[in-house]
């Protein structure tokens, strides 16, 4: 099974841990998942920066359920700045994404009820070696020539290193690259800039 075309998913995939063997998210998320559907449709040619707000250029469905949600909210709606959309509806587009991947195969959920009568979920990776083979894109970006790195291949390292995806990079990894992100984040456009902003306010309104 190859990685999926979108940046939503190849992100959601590449919050797997492979010691637990399943995929780990948290509060950030939604606002990752949101970041990596608006620089999909920035990359796609559907949206673009117009002084620090969002601008429809293109309104015609990509094909992609979940980005072509996200652009008609956007259409819908009047200009509003970066990070607005990062932080707005998110948590739709992590279940938009999640379905996808499930309908597509990519994963299976697992719905256990706890002692107290609760359900919690699990997401498993079906092919194990999806995850790998995007943390191989990751590492290529790092460590491999800067002009052979692609357009989406620099934004998932950028959004993965806004996001604080540590499955994918990790404190120690992500400070040994420091300049590296910064030039490839530099080529992702405005929302995994808008993305660590959105991630601080977080902390800072959680008390660190």
């Amino acid at each position: 099974m190859d990685i999926p075309d979108s940046l939503p998913a190849q992100l959601y995939l590449l919050c797997h841990d492979p010691r637990r063997r399943r995929v780990v998210t948290n509060h950030r998320s939604p606002y990752l998942l949101q970041a990596a559907a608006l620089t999909e449709l920035l990359l796609r040619g559907r949206i673009a920066d117009d002084g620090g707000r969002v601008r429809v250029v293109r309104d015609d469905p990509v094909g992609d359920p979940v980005l072509d949600d996200v652009l008609l909210r956007i259409a819908g709606s009047r200009p509003h700045r970066w990070r607005h959309w990062i932080s707005r509806d998110g948590r739709a587009t992590a279940r938009a994404v999640l379905d996808a991947l499930e309908s597509g195969g990519w994963v299976r959920v697992e719905r256990r009820r706890t002692l107290l009568l609760f359900t919690r979920s699990e997401v498993r990776v079906r092919d194990a070696r999806v995850p790998k083979r995007l943390a191989t894109r990751v590492s290529g970006a790092l460590t491999g020539p800067l002009s052979r790195v692609g357009e989406q291949q620099a934004a998932l390292v950028a959004l993965a290193a806004a996001g604080e995806v540590r499955t994918a990079l990790p404190k120690a990894k992500l400070g040994a690259y420091e300049e590296r992100v910064a030039r490839l984040t530099e080529r992702s456009g405005r929302a995994a800039p808008e993305l660590r902003k959105a991630i601080r306010n977080l902390h800072a309104s959680a008390g660190g």
